[in-house]
């Protein structure tokens, strides 16, 4: 019987030995301390950019956002500037591009792509910002929350104003709709709303940084961290948004959204047919008005671009929506393209009398640049061209709107509402503005044929929150959907199938309160925002007094 002795004279040199696999270190040395490694930092950016984009419609997962914010806070804390930069650029990136995706459905993938990338700027600068301050972090731990609500205000601040005027989607107040932050829009506008949502991700990296350290009481310090965040998301709750709910008189509003032939740019090709899907669905409503089966309005709206031809010069487009007007017995608001006497073209909602025809016009105030208008158009014409001959073509097509200087408010059938035509919702200084100029409802007219039903139902969202923050019922109207009512707390109504020929009709409560966010107007984002700058320039100093002392 032979016996197998188990030892290594038979095993390889250690020096044949192939190396153990090491795994890729999850944390790194740095000169403030442990840090994510760059692969994991990118990985986590890369992912908490993409749980943002689910907690905004059509997915509405809304407590995603303030879970994104603490990854993004982890993935820079303790980088270089332009560490945070690029980490930061690459979360923007991750979480823009799929959010953004609708303005690609028919315009190409090359204004997507630039359009994504000049937001991730922002978010870049933020990683940079908060990067920055890690130091003055570290020294006083409790500034990081706070530190975090006041940088995003910041961010979102500049990405609203600038370049060309800028461009508010995707700020996490928007995300906010159907949450119980929400009603912190009610007493400070959008910019608290968004620093509720940031200083909540702050508070959950408080937390997670404080069980990281796998001690007692850093399990104890998490759970109080974790529940001073849900003390965060559940206190706007609080807030007496009753007490500026409409009071006023009742109006019944219809809302026709006509639909195109088809989506897309091409639908201007066939502006007649849209104009004549609106009257027809008017009319309509006038035959079941007269048969009894659905209410008298007080007055009517149409979407933006209902009227693609110019109502005013073109008599055929006169007649029939004069044509509607009569038959419903009611003034109809409607969106236009006119032609001004200057030579300039302007996107207009038109208040068109049922005897008088056209009573009202307001010119949109804010169109949105390199789709109504474009901004140094030689020398952007140019660099698209080098880029793709198309965009080149597409960009001297734009029509050049003309922006409007009148009040935002619109007069019909002696109520007022607002003059907010698409885009013009996400800005705060715009919506603010119709309300202190007399708007009793909060009205906006849409057009979203060019883009997808992701799009309608983030601005829809938008609706909501200001419709929260002006304690004012309001409406959406679209051309292709979504259409809808919303109330003082943000409640949707009857919103529309995307795509589909709709006519929607309720009774709204008309208002002349004043929020606490109407009446501080800017104030909360300028305290905010200037909070995050000395916040910044205090790391600043502290990262300039630590340098001379180490030499």
């Amino acid at each position: 019987m032979s016996t197998v002795i188990d030892d290594d004279r038979d095993a390889p040199p250690a020096a044949d030995r192939p190396a153990p696999r090491r795994r890729p270190a999850l944390l790194v040395a740095s000169p403030l301390g442990r840090r994510l490694s760059l692969p994991a930092a990118l990985g986590l950016a890369l992912a908490s950019g993409l749980l943002a984009v689910l907690a905004f419609p059509p997915y509405g997962a809304w407590p995603l956002a303030a879970v994104s914010v603490a990854g993004f806070g982890a993935a820079v804390h303790r980088r270089r500037l332009r560490g945070g930069l690029g980490i930061g650029f690459v979360y923007g990136m991750a979480f823009f591009l799929p959010l953004l995706s609708w303005s690609s459905t028919q315009v190409g993938q090359w204004p997507w792509l630039f359009l994504s990338a000049l937001e991730a700027l922002g978010t870049g600068l933020l990683g940079a910002g908060l990067a920055v301050c890690s130091r003055l972090i570290d020294r006083h731990r409790w500034t990081w929350a706070p530190l975090t609500g006041v940088a995003w205000v910041a961010q979102e601040a500049l990405r609203d104003r600038q370049p060309f005027g800028g461009f508010p989607w995707a700020r996490l107040a928007f995300s906010q709709a159907d949450a119980p932050t929400a009603f912190a829009a009610w007493l400070g506008g959008a910019p608290l709303l968004s620093f509720v949502v940031a200083l909540t991700g702050g508070l959950l990296l408080v937390a997670g940084h404080a069980l990281a350290t796998r001690r007692r009481a850093g399990l104890r310090k998490a759970a109080a961290f974790v529940a001073a965040a849900a003390v965060a998301t559940l206190a706007p709750l609080a807030l007496p948004v009753g007490a500026t709910a409409p009071a006023g008189d009742t109006v019944t509003v219809a809302v026709v959204q006509g639909n195109v032939p088809r989506l897309g740019l091409g639908f201007n090709e066939q502006r007649r047919a849209v104009l004549d899907n609106h009257v027809e669905a008017t009319l309509d409503l006038a035959d079941a008005v007269r048969e009894g089966t659905a209410e008298q309005p007080d007055f009517v709206v149409w979407p933006e671009n209902a009227s693609d031809i110019d109502p005013i010069e073109n008599q055929d487009a006169y007649d029939r929506i004069s044509q509607a007007a009569l038959a419903i017995g009611a003034p109809i608001v409607l969106g236009g393209i006119v032609h001004n006497d200057d030579g300039t073209v302007s996107n207009m909602s038109i208040v068109w009398d049922p005897q008088d025809g056209p009573v009202h016009m307001y010119a949109k105030r804010h169109p949105v640049p390199f789709a109504e208008y474009v901004p140094y158009k030689d020398f952007f014409s140019t660099l698209a061209g080098w880029i793709d001959p198309r965009m080149s073509e597409g960009l001297d097509n734009v029509a050049g709107f003309a922006a409007g200087t009148g009040e935002g408010v619109i007069p019909v059938a002696g109520t007022d509402v607002s003059g907010l035509i698409c885009f013009e919702i996400a800005f705060d200084a715009e919506t603010r503005d119709s309300v202190l100029a007399g708007a009793q409802l909060m009205v906006v007219q849409t057009n979203n044929a060019t883009f997808d039903t992701n799009e309608a139902q983030q601005q829809l969202a938008m609706v909501q929150i200001r419709s929260i923050e002006h304690g004012r019922d309001g409406l959406m109207a679209s051309t292709v959907g979504v259409s809808g009512f919303t109330d003082h707390t943000g409640a949707v109504s009857q919103a529309t199938e995307f795509n589909t020929a709709a006519v929607i009709r309720t009774d709204l409560t008309l208002s002349d309160a004043s929020t606490p966010a109407t009446a501080v107007g800017i104030l909360p984002e300028a305290v905010l925002t200037g909070a995050a700058l000395v916040a910044l320039a205090c790391a600043i100093a502290i990262n300039f007094r630590h340098r001379r002392s180490q030499h």
